[in-house]
């Protein structure tokens, strides 16, 4: 049960950046990718994200080390600008086609509120109690001649 609730807090903590980030709220500009920081997810696969600059349209805003969540991250080089948006938040700007985070958010609050109701599914109800049977009639109808 408490994991439940504490995957429906994680949900729903996520839910207006994720919504945001489909609705591409948030101040639009261009990202300058600087460089990747890769990782070897397993032998002979690096999985990359790029840190870099983003800037407003406006200048008003400028976040310098940002990361990109962009799927499209594994085509870019040093140097490479793309448009972009900032949703606010703290570690990552979106590349213009949003981002598909949503669906982690559903999942976490469809799990979440399937382990809270967990409980309540799994009890049955109790069979209705059995009158007590008279004395004899335990061992079967009494047969003829007996």
């Amino acid at each position: 049960m408490t994991g439940g609730l504490l995957l429906l807090v994680l949900g729903a903590h996520q839910a207006g950046p994720a919504l945001a980030a489909v609705r591409g709220d948030g101040p639009h500009g261009t990202f300058t990718a600087v460089h990747a920081d890769c990782f070897e997810h397993h032998p002979g696969k690096q999985i990359c994200t790029w840190l870099g600059n983003f800037r407003s349209y406006d200048g008003r805003v400028l976040r310098r080390e940002i990361t990109l969540y962009d799927p499209q991250q594994d085509t870019f080089t040093a140097g490479r600008t793309v448009r972009a948006f900032d949703t606010g938040r703290p570690d990552h700007v979106y590349g213009e086609g949003g981002s598909r985070e949503w669906v982690t958010v559903v999942l976490l609050l469809v799990l979440g509120v399937g382990l809270l109701a967990r409980p309540l599914l799994r009890r049955r109800p109790r069979e209705a109690a059995r009158p007590p049977m008279p004395n004899g009639s335990a061992a079967g109808p009494a047969l003829p001649g007996s």
